[in-house]
């Protein structure tokens, strides 16, 4: 499984895109993903110059010296090429995220901003303040650099916690409620010049998929309708081949699935590469977006390489001339 996880890191760092993020997601049968730091180093260890980090790890999960261990081992093992994104979502159901911080206490978002500098401050980062309780706690014992940290989210509390702190922010436009535009407009007013940065930096996120033809990349786009409709569900399960994604959306009410479809929240983008540049530049314009993170859900991975590839091409990337 893990193998196949190398080709499209190896190919993003060929041609010239600037990181590679793997999320944090539990009991997900179609994510592959459940434990960030230790895939990152795995994908670290597999390329060359490509920036590897998180999209996110879910901060509820874990206490944050944790975190700030396992980050600032990457970074020493591959220093300036480490990404720490941070979310507030659990990334999993309620039972899972009881299991992963063994009681029913906490599941909710309150101590976020205090646990998320409590990080930072063991990070050294500039924006970190330490807490009485972690003021006596290192995360290394020789720290020569910082991984880059990010604030991730899907909603405006987010957006002005990043301002506040100076952050650099993405947005997850891919899977958002249509708020992704309203959500930079309160990231920027909220900003506040920091040791970081001295204007705000946008991410916002879009899943794509590209092929030849509009009829191919629709097929292809399949599997990712059919996953966007079990999360909603709650029926989760492997990701389907796109003959299978046809059989089952093809079975739905036709009105329901017009329905669900329409209001889908996201930003999909399953065309031809000259249409998906476009769409993704036009995206970049409404939203002022400094960088566009990228995800494609698909059954294989030949269909994310070749996204990848084409998009690099419609982009004018710089490809690795030692590649």
């Amino acid at each position: 499984m893990f193998k196949r996880s190398r080709p499209r890191p190896r190919r993003a760092d060929d041609l010239g895109y600037l990181r590679f993020w793997v999320a944090e997601h539990h009991s997900m049968p179609a994510v592959a993903s459940t434990s960030p730091a230790v895939l990152i180093s795995h994908l670290a260890s597999a390329t060359r110059r490509v920036r590897v980090g998180s999209g996110g790890v879910m901060l509820p999960n874990h206490p944050s010296l944790v975190v700030a261990e396992q980050f600032a081992m990457l970074e020493a093992l591959h220093p300036g090429r480490i990404d720490l994104g941070i979310g507030r979502a659990p990334g999993a159901d309620p039972m899972t995220a009881a299991a992963l911080r063994r009681t029913v206490e906490g599941l909710g978002a309150e101590d976020f901003p205090r646990e998320l500098i409590d990080l930072l401050a063991l990070l050294d980062h500039p924006a970190g303040r330490r807490s009485s309780a972690a003021r006596r706690l290192i995360a290394t014992p020789a720290q020569e650099s910082t991984p880059q940290v990010w604030l991730l989210g899907s909603s405006l509390f987010s957006a002005q916690l990043a301002g506040e702190l100076g952050l650099p922010f993405s947005y997850a436009s891919h899977f958002s409620t249509g708020r992704t535009q309203e959500a930079a407009a309160a990231y920027r007013a909220a900003f506040r010049p920091s040791e970081v940065l001295d204007e705000p930096h946008l991410m916002v996120s879009a899943s794509v998929i590209i092929a030849d033809t509009e009829e191919e990349a629709a097929h292809l786009a399949g599997p990712s309708r059919v996953m966007a409709l079990s999360l909603r569900t709650g029926r989760l399960g492997p990701v389907v081949s796109p003959e299978d994604a046809q059989e089952l959306l093809a079975a739905l009410d036709p009105q329901a699935a017009q329905d669900f479809f329409a209001q889908s929240p996201g930003t999909q983008v399953a065309t031809t590469a000259e249409r998906a540049v476009a769409e993704l530049e036009a995206l970049v314009s409404r939203t002022g977006a400094d960088e566009l993170l990228v995800t494609s859900t698909t059954h294989d991975v030949a269909t994310r390489v070749r996204t990848l590839e084409a998009l690099a091409d419609g982009w004018g990337l710089l490809p690795d001339p030692a590649a």
